[in-house]
């Protein structure tokens, strides 16, 4: 063939500019097109074979080199696909596609920051010049007669192509790399971009370094395979050692027989798992495989919870594995990750378009070849086919945690906690993810049981056909107290007082401890009319008062309007708002009620940064006028030591209703002291 020169038939004051820009945050990426510009010439010299119109050596072994020199400050691709001829070289390089170089500038040309220039167009290729000044092709065709091509570019508007001398089959791609991304002729950079863009490649991959030290490893001989290079032979004798026979007498015993081992030079790793776990049926999977692949991608050697295998033909190809990890809540981020693929190239993490919102918690991989990837093939057109993908995707989640629901009620109450908040944003992001979990929610109780909602409307007087029927209805005027009142915790410990008052009542609450659970519960309300959820200090319920008798009301209002006037006076607060009444447990002297409505405003204040305005969100001191200490104020009210009652009890109800603040902290601890003291005079 007679060498040839000439210009790319485009004008790379236009393209080159375009995807230097495009690489400046990822410039890594055009390992993975080169790389997979080789598994595509693999693959379809391999659909060749199977039509019979090539036939492949009985030794082929499909593989992708990978060689850095860091002396020459190259970068070598090599695969050994269908190659190329001089006119398919120069049709799918020199001209950049056939299918029209002037539609891509046109389409791309007021986009050259966007993050979606190479994989289209033929583009794939060139994305060698982000990290080269110069790239060298040599390529031979598996046609019959074909001869090797050489293809010389400096990534300006010439190019030469003259008759090469590559021997077999395949392509091999050379880059010299610009001095600003000479990293990439090291070999341990070059193994992590691999191992991020390519560890999961159809083919095998292999690494090298040009030029370095042979490797050896020592293998038994019966290992020995045919393309083994052996260096040496070694006989290693049988391992002796002395033992006591039966007689009591002691004798050398062989405790490992001979072996006759080689000495070979290693054999190459490949860097590509060309079988991964999600291209296997479900059925062909252990627990202990889905273990292994979760600590090998995600390296977290904290077990997950549970896996869903997603293995989907029709109406679109789509495999994967998603993992509910175990997440400590208090410390750990709640954001997964979710490594989307297309036919085993890697494409990006979380990926908004494809991976609902909410299963960003999730970890996990997910292989779909029918995704329509723009140019780039690290970004996705925001079509309905897409939307379809992402609605798959959460309907099978929600099968599969609703089934579990429903067939392995203990396990998936063992997992609760710590899948709640995932399943809760879920509700809160999706209304159809929404309606399948309904059942599925579980709310854990006082006594650490697991109720469904239905169970709590059931327990609280309610029927679940009640509450459909009056939810239904539009015409019905939904009355506050035609409510059934679910009541919540969200601190065990903190308002452990009125638990206790609600255990002795015979009453049941449901812990909420979550920052999702607000707004959540405040989503169930919305699509259930008739249920509202109340914090259990919000209100003093009517089975923890004693009604007064009639003939007691006058003087018991007198007490009352005392004890207001004097805790206002003690604690130096004319706007307190105080209420007296008669507790059955007598062991509680003060308790602070705040209602739902006031909670839920002042939380949505805190959401905002607004917590420091003042709306009136007050609480409400509760004094219970069967206790001592409240009967001694009253009784008391000028003696030295009723300010320090007062500002006592206002305080021990303050805490079993929320922190206090650090001045106020110390000045409790210092006024317990005083009380301390005066039990000593």
């Amino acid at each position: 063939m007679a060498a040839k020169k000439g210009s790319l038939s485009i004008s790379s004051e236009n393209i080159f500019p375009i995807i230097k820009k495009w690489v400046y945050s990822d410039h890594d990426i055009f390992a993975r097109e080169l790389v997979s510009n080789g598994c595509d010439a693999i693959t379809k010299l391999k659909k060749l074979d199977m039509m019979g119109e090539y036939q492949l050596p009985d030794d082929y072994k499909p593989a992708i080199k990978v060689e850095v020199n860091p002396e020459e400050k190259t970068l070598k691709f090599t695969d050994n696909g269908l190659g190329m001829t001089a006119d398919e070289v120069e049709e799918y390089i020199t001209q950049i596609a056939f299918s029209g170089a002037t539609q891509f500038l046109e389409k791309y040309k007021d986009k050259t920051t966007e993050d979606d220039m190479i994989g289209h167009f033929g583009l794939g290729f060139y994305s060698a010049f982000m990290v080269a000044d110069e790239v060298h092709i040599d390529t031979l065709s598996y046609k019959e007669g074909a001869k090797p091509v050489h293809w010389v570019s400096n990534g300006g508007t010439e190019y030469e192509m003259e008759e090469g001398s590559k021997q077999e089959v395949g392509s091999t791609m050379t880059l010299y790399l610009n001095e600003d991304s000479l990293e990439f002729a090291n070999e341990y950079r070059m193994r992590e971009v691999l191992e991020k863009y390519c560890s999961f490649m159809p083919v095998e991959i292999f690494l090298s370094k040009a030029n370095a030290e042979p490797e050896y490893e020592t293998i038994d001989e019966a290992d020995l395979k045919d393309d083994d290079e052996v260096i040496e032979h070694i006989h290693e004798d049988a391992k002796m050692e002395e033992k006591e026979n039966e007689n009591g007498e002691k004798e050398m015993v062989e405790t490992e027989p001979a072996k006759e081992k080689v000495k070979i030079k290693k054999r190459p790793v490949s860097l590509s798992d060309i079988h991964p776990l999600w291209t296997k049926h479900p059925n062909e999977c252990s627990d202990e495989d889905y273990l292994n692949f979760y600590r090998k991608v995600f390296m977290d050697y904290k077990e997950p919870l549970f896996w869903i295998h997603l293995n989907m033909d029709y109406p679109f190809n789509l495999k994967g594995i998603l993992y509910f990890p175990r997440i400590n809540t208090e410390y750990d981020s709640i954001e997964g990750t979710i490594k989307l693929y297309n036919n085993q190239v890697f494409i990006a993490d979380n990926i908004k378009e494809v991976i609902p919102e909410y299963l960003m918690v999730l970890k996990g991989v997910i292989d779909c070849p029918d995704l329509p990837l723009n140019v780039s093939r690290s970004a996705l057109q925001n079509d309905g086919f897409v939307n379809k993908i992402s609605e798959y995707i959460s309907k099978k989640v929600a099968d599969k945690l609703s089934g579990m629901c429903k067939t392995k009620r203990e396990d998936y109450e063992k997992y609760w906690d710590n899948i709640s908040p995932f399943i809760k944003f879920g509700c809160l992001k999706d209304e159809k993810f929404c309606d399948k979990m309904k059942d599925a929610v579980l709310f854990k109780n006082l006594d650490h049981k697991y109720l469904t909602l239905k169970d709590c409307i059931e327990a609280n007087g309610g029927t679940v056909e009640d509450q459909n029927a009056k939810t239904d209805d539009q015409n019905t005027e939904n009355k506050e107290e035609d409510k059934t009142v679910i009541y919540y915790v969200t601190d065990e410990i903190q308002q452990s007082q009125y638990i206790n008052m609600f255990k002795n009542q015979g009453m049941d609450a449901v812990i909420l401890g979550h920052n999702i659970d607000s707004p959540f519960i405040t989503q169930l309300e919305q699509r259930n009319q008739n249920i509202k959820f109340q914090r259990i200090d919000a209100d003093v319920t009517a089975g923890a008062k004693e009604e007064v008798a009639e003939e007691e009301k006058e003087a018991f209002q007198k007490k009352s309007d005392s004890l207001v006037e004097i805790f206002r006076k003690e604690l130096g607060n004319e706007n307190l708002d105080v209420k007296i009444e008669k507790l059955k447990d007598e062991n509680v002297a003060s308790m602070m009620t705040l209602s739902e409505e006031n909670r839920r405003m002042q939380e949505m204040m805190k959401m905002y940064g607004m917590n420091g305005m003042d709306m009136g969100t007050t609480s409400t001191l509760i004094l219970n006028a069967n206790h001592p200490l409240v009967q001694y104020v009253v009784e008391h009210k000028d003696s030295e030591n009723t300010s320090i009652i007062c500002k006592q009890l206002y305080d021990l109800a303050m805490l079993a209703h929320k922190p206090l603040s650090p001045e106020e902290m110390t000045a409790f601890v210092q006024r317990s002291n005083e009380i301390m003291m005066l039990l000593t005079k």
